[in-house]
């Protein structure tokens, strides 16, 4: 028998439940006003609460009763609902009492499923509340995997090889048994929260991965005779010529899934062994609020927000392919955005979409690039440009053009630490003197595994958030701010050792520190970050007396004492071309 429904919102419950913070709680909420969805699916993406207390209090606040796993469905109840119903709608047939029947719905909310059931089944259907990964498991144990079932149609009924080559294609990629396996691809890939699907060739069928959390895991394997007809549907929904199988292709689409709209941006390119695509998952609706919430540390947060401050100048988000640099820059936005201030992007693609902005789409079949876009938008009177990447010269120089006319640019370039990212613009071919008026900061960063909220890492089997500890990512930044040293030092054309050293002395951080940080404060774990530790400090010389990475700009090593090699008396790093420091102006005598 149902419960009398509390009137009180889902957040409240959980508040009242002391397990959610009325911080997160208010975070939360703004998010749901931005992006329209509902409060307990940003709490379970956040990894806030876990899936179990949201069923719990969805179910209080509903007034439904609570179905606890292990769930021991009737075979009777399972009988009465069509195996496609249950996977489709994520419901678990639990009990038969006469013409009622008690089912466990991963969305106690979805009243077209009630409605479903009520028909398919001729009894009246009693809603249960249950947490939705255990119910998703439990249809898969109870009626089989749909994945499974779908390619034995396939194998059964393959699609027939009459017609020349398109037709044949087209064929293949419009069966049903095929459609179905990438829409079911796709469910699952968004489901686990993957931002990539890989689908390649594997023997004499095809191999799907998913990313998730940056770690690439097999998520099906597809059986022979079937890696050109996924390929083909993937194509088709895409935008994509079927027919061309020997050059690389782009596109994209979008796909709903739980009430959000994702942006799936997909690439094919020939390989050896066939061809092979991999679909980009972009939601909108993850973009942050703030600056604050990426993970930053007090100090560099206050850093890249007096940075900001300015109004003017070039900040530059530099790190390696996913690293986050269009989420950083897109909280940046998220904080500057305001009625007297004119923002206008410039993407490839556009991963998040912000309300009142002009966001402008790459076409290069249409002529707007990178650089012919930002001429353009320097004609749209623009506060802050944001450039989804400085790919080349022309687009690094009209950016730092723009910067040192008065104008914010937001972009992003791939190098492996701050300074470096100043070197990279030199290599491109920008003139010294232009990098040095415009530059205005570089935030450096990667990512790194959070702790999962729920189990604490502990990895315990009852863990319905996590399967192996971990819950989503967060950031890893060192921010620099460019002063007047650091101009002069990147108009006279230093080298990157230098900027290093001015780096450290005008008080940025490294990133191998505040990896340190997150391991003390317990958002992840040592394991996990001695990649990334060991990446940072390999960017510094070894000593050679004992092998440690020397600390930018030490004169020596703080493990063994031994004095460095290649540096002035003053401690100055230097390059055996030189014949003076350039720190005191002494001689250049290498120390011993």
């Amino acid at each position: 028998m149902a419960n009398a429904s509390d009137g009180r919102r889902l957040g409240d419950i959980l508040v009242d439940r002391g397990v959610l913070a009325k911080a997160a709680l208010r975070d939360a909420l703004a998010e749901q006003a931005r992006s329209g969805r509902r409060l307990g699916d940003i709490l379970l993406r956040r990894g806030l609460v876990g899936e179990m207390h949201v069923a719990k209090a969805l179910a209080q606040q509903l007034g439904l009763d609570f179905a606890a796993p292990p769930f021991r469905p009737d075979p009777d109840a399972l009988a009465r609902v069509e195996p496609s119903l249950a996977r489709a709608k994520c419901v678990l047939p639990l009990a038969l009492d006469g013409r009622r029947l008690k089912v466990a719905f991963a969305d106690p909310l979805d009243a077209e499923a009630v409605d479903e059931l009520r028909f398919q089944s001729g009894c009246h259907v009693d809603a249960l509340a249950a947490p939705p990964s255990a119910v998703a498991q439990a249809v898969k144990d109870a009626y089989g995997g749909e994945l499974p079932e779908l390619i034995s149609r396939l194998v059964q009924s393959p699609p027939g090889a009459a017609g020349n080559e398109r037709q044949v294609l087209e064929r293949e990629a419009s069966a049903a048994p095929i459609v179905r396996i990438v829409d079911h691809l796709l469910a699952e890939a968004m489901d686990a929260r993957a931002s990539d699907i890989h689908v390649e060739r594997l023997g004499e069928g095809s191999r799907v991965r998913f990313r998730i959390d940056g770690l690439l895991a097999t998520a099906a394997e597809l059986p022979p005779g079937t890696h050109r007809a996924a390929i083909s549907r993937i194509k088709i929904m895409a935008g994509l010529d079927i027919s061309v199988r020997r050059r690389p292709q782009d596109g994209g689409f979008t796909t709903r899934r739980q009430n959000a709209e994702i942006t799936v941006r997909a690439s094919t390119v020939p390989t050896h062994e066939g061809e092979k695509a991999v679909l980009r998952l972009l939601d909108p609706g993850d973009a942050p609020r703030d600056l604050a919430s990426l993970g930053l540390a007090p100090r560099d947060l206050d850093r890249l927000r007096r940075i900001l401050s300015r109004n003017q100048g070039v900040l530059l988000a530099a790190g390696p392919t996913g690293s986050g640099k269009t989420t950083t820059l897109s909280g940046a936005v998220a904080e500057l955005a305001a009625e007297h201030v004119n923002i206008v992007t410039l993407e490839d693609p556009i991963e998040y979409r912000f309300p009142g902005l002009a966001q402008v789409q790459i076409d290069r079949k249409a002529g707007v690039t990178f650089p012919s876009g930002l001429r353009a938008i320097l004609r749209q009177d623009p506060d802050v440009i944001l450039v989804g990447e400085v790919r080349d010269r022309e687009t690094a120089e009209i950016a730092m053009s723009a910067a040192v006319t008065g104008h914010l640019v937001l972009t992003t370039v791939h190098t492996i630490d701050a300074p470096s990212a100043v070197v990279r613009l030199l290599e491109m071919g920008v003139p010294p003197f232009l990098v040095a008026g415009g530059l205005a900061g570089v935030v450096a960063q990667r990512l790194v595994r959070r702790v999962c909220s729920h189990c604490r890492g502990s990895r315990g089997t009852d863990c319905r958030l996590c399967k192996d500890g971990y819950w989503g990512r967060s950031g890893v930044f060192e921010v620099l701010a460019v002063d007047d040293e650091i101009r002069t030092a990147i108009a006279s054309g230093a080298p990157v050792t230098t900027l290093r050293t001015l780096a450290r002395r005008s008080g940025m951080e490294s990133m191998a520190r505040d990896v340190r940080r997150q391991i003390a404060e317990g958002v992840t774990t040592p394991h996990e970050a001695g990649r990334l530790i060991g990446l940072a400090e390999a960017a510094n010389i070894p000593c050679s007396g004992c092998g440690h990475p020397l600390p930018p700009g030490a004169a020596g090593c703080p493990f063994c004492g031994h004095p460095r090699a290649a540096a002035c008396q003053c401690g100055e790093p230097l390059d055996r071309r030189w014949r003076f420091c350039p720190a005191c102006l002494r001689p250049a005598v290498l120390a011993v």
